[in-house]
């Protein structure tokens, strides 16, 4: 089963949404561990609490035990099949809603699932990035989604209307500017090498030369930074962070 990585660039830093705000737990259950660990790892760093299972016992204790606000079920378990899954966790009054991870086509399977109580449902091979909209579709839907506003210091990123402001004031930014300030801002106070810049920014399997990242930089803090205090640092021969501090 081939996944297609994409690159990731919606929703809110975890280290940024209020205290009040927690967030989102997604449980991710696919008996296949490097698929559930991809998934889990991708919504990570779109600032998603996860945890995974591979059988359908797992996944019905762990959801007992971590009250995910959505549920990631693939179709086809050892022990048991998702929407069999699914039914037992609507029988123990689990309300999560739940989005279908299928191999199958056939229109019988994808109404058997939404009958049993999913919301929706997503077709191997997939996309992270078509995953992860359809989450936050049902999310949304389901009033249970994290807010799209990402804050930092006196910078407001807002995923929603795709704009940013420094200190009250509107910031334009290229698309790529904007992947760039946005991962960063979701990775506030960590060091992050370019290398990871460019694997979340431009592409998983992006084979240019790393200058690309010093120059967006450049590009970022002449926007960013031109107001007092800069939040865009180097960290010599590691990367770059953002933080309020030189």
């Amino acid at each position: 089963m081939k996944v297609v990585p994409l690159p990731l660039w919606r929703g809110p830093a975890r280290d940024t949404v209020p205290v009040s705000q927690p967030p989102t737990r997604v449980l991710v259950v696919d008996d296949e561990s490097y698929l559930a660990d991809l998934v889990a790892t991708a919504l990570r760093y779109e600032g998603f609490d996860t945890a995974t299972a591979g059988t359908s016992a797992e996944a019905i204790s762990t959801a007992a035990e971590f009250a995910p606000d959505l549920i990631v079920l693939d179709v086809m378990l050892p022990d048991g099949s998702g929407v069999q899954t699914c039914e037992r966790l609507r029988r123990n009054g689990n309300e999560a809603p739940v989005v279908f991870l299928t191999a199958r086509d056939a229109t019988e399977d994808k109404i058997a699932g939404l009958t049993a109580g999913g919301d929706d449902y997503v077709t191997k091979p997939f996309s992270l990035e078509e995953l992860i909209l359809r989450i936050r579709a049902v999310l949304r839907r389901t009033k249970s989604g994290p807010a799209s506003v990402i804050t930092f210091a006196d910078l407001e990123i807002d995923d929603d209307a795709h704009t940013v402001r420094r200190h009250g004031q509107p910031v334009e930014l290229t698309p790529t500017e904007y992947k760039l300030l946005r991962f960063l801002a979701v990775h506030a106070g960590k060091v992050v090498s370019k290398r990871q810049i460019l694997d979340h920014v431009w592409e998983y399997d992006f084979g240019g030369n790393d200058a690309v990242v010093q120059t967006y930089i450049s590009y970022l803090r002449r926007k960013i930074d031109s107001i007092d205090p800069p939040l865009i640092h180097t960290v010599p021969r590691i990367g770059y962070v953002m933080r309020v501090s030189g």
